[in-house]
């Protein structure tokens, strides 16, 4: 199962998401896509950021780390 909600931050679409493995465990996900006049949108899918125990905290997770990755990033 993935579940995922999608919002915008600095000009980013973020797609966390937390895909359920067969052990339990959930990992943590996530897809950023930035529009570009020129090329069109850029796209970066980032996988197993971490494993959690629920679903909650792992694309809480998710979310948090794309937020860090693009102030870090611009």
């Amino acid at each position: 199962m993935q579940i995922s909600t999608t919002r915008q931050y600095l000009g980013y679409a973020v797609w966390p998401s937390a895909h359920c493995l067969p052990d339990g465990c959930f990992s943590s996900n996530v897809t950023l896509t930035r529009p570009d006049a020129r090329s069109g949108p850029t796209l970066y899918e980032f996988y197993s950021l971490g494993y959690f125990v629920n679903e909650e905290d792992a694309l809480g997770y998710s979310d948090q780390w794309a937020r860090d990755w693009i102030d870090t990033r611009g």
